[in-house]
This record gives C-alpha cells, structure tokens and sequence, in this order.
C-alpha cells in the first residue's frame, strides 16, 4: 500500500520547536515559564463568550452561509473601512477557521506546482508547509538585520524569476516585533505591481503595536487592492486563540477560487461563535485596549531586563507579543542557547533559527503567553543563567 501521498514525504517535515522539547519537562512536573508559544495569556473577553452562549440559548445551531454569516460580514465590512482604510463589498469577505485556514486557503487558491512564493527572512515557518502543499516552491528573501530587520526592496527583487507568483508579508512581524511602515510596504507594493505578483499579507497582530507605531494594511496602497489577500483573525488581540475563527479579504475577481478551497475543506464556519466574533467587532473595546496595554507593560519589563543580561541585546518591539534578542554576544547557537535555558532556567524559549538562517543568533520570547508575576519571574530565571555563562 502506497502511503502516504509524496506531496507530505517530499516536503519540509513539520517542527514544533522547542514546544515539543519542553513537553517531556512538562510531563515530568518540572516548573515551566513557557515564552515560546504564542499564545494570549488572558481570557477571552465576557461580552464575547456571553454572545456566544445567547447564539446557542437561540437555537442559532445549524448550517450557516459558506462565506460567514450576513450580519457578521457586514459588521468586518465596517471594521475595515474604518480600521484598515479598506473598501471591501461584503461578498468580498469570507470567515474562516482561523488565520491559518485562511492563508491556507489563499495558497490552494493562488499557487500552482512549481511557483515561487518569496517568504521574508525571518519567516513565519507554517508558510513553507502550506507552499509545499500547493505544489510551490520557497524562495527566501532576507530582511536587513542590521537595520532591525526593515524590508529590502533590492533583497527581494533579487529574488524575484518567471516563476515568482506570491510575496507573504506578516505585518506586525512574527517573530522579530516590527511594524513596517508605510514606506516599506511601499517597496513591496512597487514590485508586486512591476511584476504582477500578489501578497497574501498576515495582519493578526494589526491591533497589537506600541507608542507612536502605526499599523498599515498594504492592500490600502495604491494598486494593491486588487492584487492582495488579507488574513486577519481574532486570536492574539481579543485573546480567542481556542475559538479558531479568522477571515479574509480579496478583490471579487480572486474570492471564487478560494471558496473553492474552503468549501471543500470545511464547507463554512460554527456559526454560534461567529456571533461571538461580532460582539468583539461590534462591542466595547475597553477590554481588548487593557491586554494590549499589559502587552505593553510586559513587553518593557523583557526589553530592560534582556538588556541588561551578558551578551544579550534587545530591541524594543513596536509590535506583536514577541522580543527578538540578539544573543550573539554569547558565543552560542541559538538552538544550543534555547536548549540550556529551558533544561538549566527552565524557561521555555524559542531559538531564532525556527524561523530561517536570518533568525540565527536570536531568541523569540513571547511575553503575551504568561502573567506579569511569571514573565518577571522568567527575567529572573533568565538573568541568572546568563550572569553564569
């Protein structure tokens, strides 16, 4: 018997990074401060859960419209023109679960088997199996490490053949923290309309950024509307990673084929917690504001603390729930350092090689995934393992 298909054997083999190599300790009982898993430490708002248990008292519990429900995509349909600057008719919206069958979705659609799709390096690493996955090909343009990982137009039209069909954006940036600014996303937009690419471009982090940061959606740049696809979803701002419910947004010309993906693959979305993602558009947002402050509050607690540990140097992140220090300093391989500190500090970070060669020499730690007591606690654990090298 012939198993499995070669499309999984002659791909990237999939890696959960040190959540994986922390799972034995936890196993054990050991006291873990995970910082590696990004993942909001909060609850999800009540408001939120409380509409979802109304859907269900009112027997809001059968099939629902493939592209989401009316009267959720009319409440995106405002938040984007009011939020993202962006002009989208509601069948130009479609929920998925999740931002990750979202973007999913987009590469089936967008892909053919031998196309390049050009990821930012450091890269978000599912967007390699999803790649494969369709049949395409990884091409790796690095960011400018020595300008805190900005983008390089002259990088990226390097990279750029025949075959070139998408550029992935993640903006704010997983893992190194940067919100591109509007003359960034600029170059991204000059080249995809010289050469006729589209950008699948990651927002999930839109609402997360700090101080005078400001998050731009690159389909609001001129020409851009027509040849992006936008992911967003409500798992990192509202605190809703367990609820799986995200969306997209295309030009009208690009929706057919995707719900081609997505009504095969799932057909449409729960419908009960589609009304709780509405009451998250639609309802207060007070509750949303107060993570991303304690992000905030988190976030200077790791960068003063990282700053002043040997051999560490860390640049404050405008925006998502991650510092990306550079521990170079050391002497050490990033996997080697993440090794050490969870088998000697334990506390679980990951090393900046999971996500490509531009990540070497840095950590990921996420400070959105525990308390303010336990990140402080895992400064501590961490200062003293570097004061010992």
């Amino acid at each position: 018997m012939k198993w499995p298909a070669q499309r999984l054997t002659g791909g990237s083999k999939k890696s959960f990074g040190m959540y994986d190599e922390a799972s034995k300790l936890d196993a054990a009982g050991v006291d873990l401060i995970h910082l590696e898993f990004g993942r909001p430490h909060a609850d999800t708002p009540v408001h939120i859960k409380e509409a979802a248990k109304a859907a269900l008292d009112a027997g809001i519990v059968h099939y629902g419209d493939f592209r989401g429900t009316l009267s959720f995509r009319q409440a995106l349909v405002r938040k984007l023109a009011e939020f993202n600057r962006l002009d989208y008719a509601i069948d130009e919206v479609l929920v998925c679960n999740g931002l990750t069958h979202a973007s999913f979705a987009a590469f089936m659609a967008a892909i053919d088997p031998g196309d390049e799709v050009i990821l930012l390096d450091p890269y978000y690493p599912q967007h390699i199996g999803k790649t494969e996955l369709a049949g395409g090909k990884v091409v790796i343009a690095e960011l400018d490490k020595a300008n805190d990982f900005a983008i390089s137009k002259e990088k990226i039209v390097a990279k750029i053949t025949d075959r070139t069909r998408m550029i992935v954006l993640v903006n704010p940036a997983n893992p190194t923290g940067r919100v591109y600014s509007r003359e960034e996303l600029q170059h991204v937009a000059d080249l995809a309309i010289e050469h006729d690419l589209l950008v699948l471009s990651d927002e999930v982090y839109e609402y997360i950024t700090y101080g005078k940061a400001e998050h731009v959606s690159i389909a609001s740049l001129p020409g851009m509307r027509e040849r992006t696809i936008t992911c967003f979803a409500f798992t990192k701002a509202y605190s809703m990673d367990g609820w799986r419910i995200g969306y997209l947004t295309a030009d009208a010309k690009l929706m057919p084929a995707i719900m081609r993906i997505t009504m095969t693959d799932v057909t449409h979305v729960n419908v009960f917690i589609q009304e709780g993602a509405r009451a998250a558009v639609e309802g207060p947002q007070d509750a949303m504001l107060a993570m991303v402050e304690a992000d905030r509050r988190k976030r200077d607690i790791v960068v003063q603390a990282l700053n002043q540990m040997p051999g560490v140097t860390c640049a404050e992140p405008e925006g998502t729930i991650y510092a990306f220090p550079d521990i170079s300093g050391t002497g050490r391989s990033s996997h080697d350092l993440a090794m050490a500190i969870l088998k000697e500090a334990h506390v679980v970070v990951e090393s900046g090689s999971f996500y490509g060669p531009g990540g070497e020499g840095h950590l990921r730690v996420c400070f959105g995934s525990e308390s303010e007591v336990r990140v402080s606690e895992a400064m501590e654990r961490l200062g003293r393992f570097f004061n010992a090298l």
